[in-house]
């Protein structure tokens, strides 16, 4: 797929930090004109992504997630959220519903709603070494009226 456009965050694991990959997200992906419930979507997934990596890859201590956003060929938004945390022993257990290891006030939805909202979703991660969520979904051209 060719690239058309992209940008590369770098911050620290603070909570403060999720709202901001978060609208940063959407101003991104403002240009390829979506509609509120998409932009409404992506602002979702990427809250998920990042505030997985603060919470389960740095939960004793701060830590770095990079979020790379790439428009690619076809009006697909490619989201890449990474982390160089704690990693992740058993993807598979980790994607399934209400599973989680972050206590009592976490749903363990994480992996789950980002899949429903996104087209694509592939994750990868190594314990010790951190984990890499990869996200897509295509924008469906409008029509622009004059």
């Amino acid at each position: 797929m060719d690239l058309t456009n992209y940008i590369h965050l770098e911050f620290p694991s603070r909570s403060a930090n999720e709202g901001f990959a978060r609208a940063a997200a959407a101003a991104f992906a403002a240009q390829l004109d979506p509609t509120l419930d998409e932009l409404g979507d992506i602002k979702t997934a990427v809250s998920e992504a990042v505030t997985n990596a603060i919470v389960h890859a740095y939960p004793d201590q701060l830590g770095k997630v990079s979020m790379k956003l790439r428009i690619l060929e076809g009006n697909v938004l490619e989201i890449a959220v990474r982390d160089w945390g704690r990693g992740i022993p058993d993807i598979d257990q980790a994607r399934q519903p209400l599973f989680t290891t972050g206590g009592e006030e976490r749903s363990g939805m994480g992996f789950t709603i980002m899949e429903s909202f996104m087209d694509a979703l592939r994750v990868t991660s190594k314990p010790g070494q951190g984990t890499k969520v990869v996200m897509r979904r295509r924008i469906a051209p409008r029509l622009r009226q004059r």
